[in-house]
């Protein structure tokens, strides 16, 4: 990213932080700026048996248009978080399962938590937290809604 001319070698701890701040700021600036979106989705899966299982676990949900709907539709939907961790090939137990949205516990261990009418979607922020259960190890992952803007920008033209 440098030519090194200038002498100066910096610490790499201290790059490695600014490295990283820059690309998670580029990367919610891309989950903000998303065609028609109207949430930004925080997914934070806990509790797996490795870092992969996490980011598997987290994208699934993150690609799942049904979850991304219901959100668009202020519909906290934990069933369609448990169907996408299902279509995974993570170590999990289905009875262990712990879901929260916007930091309500709406799924304890794989069955029905808190009423979901007390989950608050009317803001741009969600947070989706899934606890496996199964390990040490975390990941998060972004994305946004679908919205009837997205439908519209990605159908209004031919390629």
């Amino acid at each position: 990213m440098a030519s090194g001319a200038s002498g100066v070698t910096p610490d790499a701890t201290e790059f490695t932080a600014a490295v990283e701040h820059v690309c998670h700021s580029l990367a919610q600036q891309l989950v903000a700026d998303a065609e028609g979106a109207t949430k930004e989705v925080t997914i934070e899966v806990a509790g797996s048996a490795s870092e992969d299982d996490a980011v598997e676990v987290g994208r699934s949900i993150a690609r799942n248009n049904l979850l991304k709907c219901a959100l668009f539709g202020n519909d906290p939907n934990w069933g369609r978080v448990l169907a996408a961790i299902g279509t995974t090939s993570a170590a999990f137990d289905p009875d262990d399962l712990d879901v929260t949205i916007n930091g309500i516990a709406v799924c304890r261990k794989g069955a029905a938590g808190d009423p979901r009418e007390l989950v608050d979607l009317s803001s741009r922020a969600v947070h989706i937290g899934v606890e496996l259960h199964a390990g040490e190890h975390a990941a998060t992952v972004w994305t946004n809604d679908l919205s009837h803007a997205y439908v519209e920008e990605n159908s209004a033209y031919s390629s």
